[in-house]
């Protein structure tokens, strides 16, 4: 069941994380590697060779010796060069990254470009751009109870990167059973005739579109979740049913085919006898004007592929 926003940590809300510009960490991880580099050079392991391609002189007495000093300035050097390349993190337009340490929220980073974040903080990449996700076929009923499946098409984006990455355990799942518990709530009318739907669909969507869209956002605005349409772009059926009410379907077709085939040759037959007795053409007593109008309608009958009454 879908959360209510009483159900949230109030205080859990995006707020800006802290990030320094990457050049900031590109000269850190530099100086780093420089201090290793110039503290093997002080302690005399360079091998000639190298220090001749590289143009260095060589340290008076043999170099001092890898002892404890230079052991401090290796770990220094590395820690330095660690933690200057290893904070660097690309800003991407439409992706925030979301801070955590320990479990706990530490901030949101919509920037973009090359960025410095703290390395020990876990990184956590959103897509906040507007998306759109096209459902699977989902149950839902229509006004008297018969079982459908329903598609859909939901268009949305994440508005709160905290609550959305913290507050459940995954947002694009949690907003799938929205919209399947949205579909539960709200009656949806059946596949429309060929006939009827240039008369029923464009007045009736509209409406279902609204209550849908309204009753998945209520529930998704919890979690950090922006819902701006949820559309049914197909609805059938389901299969349990599907052949049962396509037999009634055709029966009705087949019955509202056959009253129009009969009113419009009942027409056709009182207009003929009209014609002939108007214009003097006959003159018929009951009897024979009984007799005229069954052969009459046989005749349209048959004539438009239609059984004898």
């Amino acid at each position: 069941m879908p959360a209510v926003a009483s159900d949230v940590d109030p205080a859990l809300e995006e707020r800006p994380g802290r990030a320094l510009p990457g050049a900031l960490g590109v000269l850190a991880g530099a100086v780093g590697a420089a201090g290793g580099a110039l503290t093997t050079w002080w302690a005399g392991v360079v091998p000639p060779a190298a220090l001749e391609i590289a143009g260095l002189p060589a340290v008076a007495g043999g170099g001092a010796g890898l002892g404890p000093v230079q052991w401090a300035a290796y770990t220094g050097s590395a820690a330095l060069g660690l933690f200057g390349f290893g904070g660097l993190a690309r800003g991407n337009t439409g992706c925030a990254w979301v801070l955590g340490m320990y479990g706990r929220y530490r901030g949101t980073v919509r920037r973009t470009g090359l960025l410095w974040v703290n390395p020990l903080l876990l990184r956590r990449r959103v897509d906040v751009r507007l998306r759109h996700w096209r459902s699977e076929p989902l149950c839902a009923t229509d006004p008297n109870g018969v079982a459908l499946r329903v598609r859909t098409l939901v268009v949305w984006r994440v508005k709160d990167t905290a609550r959305a990455v913290h507050a459940v355990a995954d947002h694009e799942e949690y907003l799938r059973r929205c919209v399947e518990a949205a579909l539960a709530r709200v009656p949806v009318d059946p596949p429309m005739e060929p006939a009827d739907e240039s008369a029923g669909t464009d007045a009736e969507e509209p409406g279902l579109e609204e209550a849908l869209t309204a009753q998945v956002a209520a529930d998704a605005r919890a979690v950090g979740l922006e819902v701006f349409a949820v559309r049914p772009i197909r609805v059938e059926y389901a299969p349990e049913v599907a052949a049962v009410m396509q037999r009634r379907r055709i029966a009705a077709l087949d019955a509202r085919q056959r009253a129009g085939v009969l009113s419009a040759v009942v027409d056709s037959v009182e207009d003929t006898v009209n014609r002939l007795t108007l214009r003097g053409l006959v003159e018929l007593d009951d009897y024979e004007r009984k007799v005229l109008v069954k052969d009459l309608t046989v005749a349209f009958c048959a004539g438009r592929g239609e059984p004898a009454p």
